[in-house]
């Protein structure tokens, strides 16, 4: 206890006036730039095997946005995220994050945060050793905002690891993410595993983050609930390929529920794309996405909530990958 006391003392004295890393230097003479998107993609691939994790995808997600990157389980989120952080090497495609290619140099990693599934912390480490190891590994580290935010989280940085929550654990992951000063944060499934009352403070810290330090964010969740509070950029992802992407107040603008007899089936409007379709005692009930607004007509027009926008495309791409398998003749 008495070492656990004085590696914590010695970190709180040292921490706010770090020493600078050695690779900083580096970062000097890079221009500024002004960035419009901080991902894209194009035709983007990852292959385990004959089976593809993630194929043909291309995407931009643009800047200062809070996206949320939804899909059932084996949908290609991970792969997706570990692309854009370096950890895996593409089979087709390209992928850029911030203009540059994952993980290609030490100024390209400062600028990511990344938090992992299951939040992985090092379990026989300390909060403080944890801090203090960010410190050393981070030339923008924000000593000072580690520290007060494990203060206001009631973590004592004696504490190892190993002995935290689930919850404290994602939050101790959070802090060291946020306080490397990345461009970009992505969130890989961090509420999953947490109580509804830990998911929505770790989702309130999260928008306080963007408000405050004006990062982009990418948080994959199938917890559709959760994105509804925080993201107002949606991506959906089904069987590898993307089904759906933009704004989510254009998304729910432009999508309508239809309902009349089916009598009316043939009345939509050319503007009209049905996406789901549903019967029931000769009523007719469509999910349309339309290019303009949706002429008057007999069919009776209802709102469209984010879980039903997901919902029906995640349905979609599930049916469209059943036919692309019979089609080939062969199971991946």
């Amino acid at each position: 206890m008495q070492a656990d006391r004085h590696e914590y003392q010695s970190f709180s004295s040292t921490n706010h006036n770090r020493a600078p890393a050695p690779r900083s230097a580096s970062r000097a003479a890079a221009p500024a730039k002004v960035m419009t998107a901080v991902l894209e993609s194009d035709k983007l691939g990852k292959q385990y095997g004959r089976s593809w994790a993630l194929e043909n995808c291309t995407l931009t997600i643009p800047e200062r946005k809070v996206v949320g990157l939804v899909g059932p389980n084996g949908a290609g989120k991970s792969t997706l995220l570990n692309l854009a952080v370096g950890l895996l090497a593409p089979n087709s495609g390209t992928i850029t994050v911030l203009g540059g290619r994952p993980g290609d140099a030490p100024t390209q990693l400062e600028r990511v945060g990344f938090v992992a599934q299951d939040a992985p912390v090092y379990s026989a480490l300390s909060v403080a050793k944890h801090l203090r190891m960010g410190n050393y590994l981070n030339p923008k580290w924000d000593g000072a905002f580690a520290m007060r935010r494990i203060h206001e989280l009631g973590l004592d940085p004696r504490q190892k690891a190993a002995t935290l929550s689930g919850g404290q654990r994602a939050q101790l992951a959070l802090t060291l993410a946020v306080a490397k000063r990345p461009d970009l944060l992505l969130l890989d499934e961090p509420v999953a595993s947490l109580d509804p009352l830990a998911r929505r403070e770790f989702l309130q810290d999260i928008m306080e983050v963007v408000s405050e330090h004006g990062v982009s964010v990418v948080l994959s969740s199938h917890l559709i609930g959760d994105l509804e509070r925080v993201c107002d950029y949606l991506v959906v992802l089904v069987a590898s390929h993307v089904q759906l992407a933009g704004e989510v107040r254009e998304l729910l603008a432009s999508h309508h529920f239809l309902s009349g007899s089916r009598s009316d089936c043939g009345t939509l409007a050319p503007n009209c794309e049905v996406i789901e379709e549903r019967h029931a005692d000769g009523q007719e009930t469509v999910l349309v996405r339309s290019r303009g607004t949706v002429p008057a007509s007999s069919w009776t027009d209802q709102p469209v909530t984010l879980d039903d926008l997901v919902l029906a495309y995640m349905s979609r791409g599930r049916d469209a990958r059943r036919v692309r398998r019979s089609g080939a003749g062969v199971s991946r």
